[in-house]
């Protein structure tokens, strides 16, 4: 005895065939390439735009390196002359290439192209730091570095702000930079600003070993904070022994005085 035929449930048979009958469309398709077609121009203009942030970094990096190597020139006879140059040449750079780099991120979300332009903000930060305490023997806090970015940014857009870890993390190579500068002014003799400088990095040292542990991205940072730990020991260890052997000093530090003292205390007693 012949089976009899099986047959779907009446509705779904009904709706098989009426999509059986319906003409294919490429609404999809052509849905999916303008999608892939948009995608595509906006990572082609993100890296045409990543190249442009990195170029200006590299050129930042570059003159803020000059402005560094014009203040070590520094000393008793032409500080004043140092410091003038040094603070036009750091003008410079600001309105020349951090105000192409505030041009290229304000109004966008720049915490993406973050590490195509730390490195150049980092040595600016370091720039501008080390210029404002040979000039007053303070530190350049970020608010006052942030409040100069903000003339060169358009009013109507998000400015481009200087974030913290970027402050410092230049702050903590302005202690190397300041180590450098301490040992040249014990070699030309200015003993007392030596000391000054050795302060200033310990104060800087032991205020980031609070704020470090709880910093969420520290893993560069923590490698920077060796490199500055070893910075402030060379620095005590340098004025140190200029205490200790005070007397040893005097010829190579060009005195012909014999009554020559430093810090009130004569040769002798030292």
């Amino acid at each position: 005895m012949a089976s009899k035929p099986q047959h779907l449930h009446p509705i779904a048979e009904a709706s098989v065939l009426t999509s059986a009958k319906k003409p294919r469309t490429m609404t999809t398709v052509s849905a999916m390439k303008d999608g892939f077609a948009n995608y595509t121009d906006y990572l082609n203009q993100f890296n045409d735009k990543r190249e442009r942030v990195v170029k200006a970094s590299r050129d930042i990096t570059i003159n803020s390196k000059k402005v560094i190597f014009q203040v070590h020139r520094i000393s008793k006879s032409n500080r004043e002359e140092v410091l003038e140059k040094a603070e036009k040449d750091l003008a410079a750079v600001t309105s020349q290439y951090i105000s192409r780099l505030v041009k290229e991120l304000q109004g966008t979300d720049f915490w993406r192209l973050r590490r195509a332009y730390s490195p150049g903000v980092q040595e600016y930060i370091e720039a501008a730091t080390l210029c404002k305490f040979c000039k007053s023997g303070t530190l350049l806090d970020l608010a006052e570095i942030n409040a100069t970015l903000l003339p060169l940014s358009d009013p109507s857009l998000e400015p481009l702000q200087i974030n913290v870890l970027d402050y410092l993390l230049g702050l903590a190579d302005l202690t190397g930079e300041l180590m450098r500068l301490a040992m040249g002014r014990i070699s030309e003799g200015e003993l007392e600003y030596a000391e000054n400088i050795c302060r200033f990095v310990r104060d800087i040292y032991r205020e980031l070993t609070l704020v470090v542990p709880h910093m969420d991205e520290n893993s560069e940072m923590k490698k920077k904070m060796e490199v500055m730990l070893q910075s402030v020991v060379k620095i005590e260890t340098a004025c140190f022994g200029v205490h200790v052997r005070g007397s040893e000093y005097i010829p190579s530090l060009g005195s012909t005085n014999q009554n020559y003292s430093y810090m009130g205390a004569s040769a002798i007693d030292l």
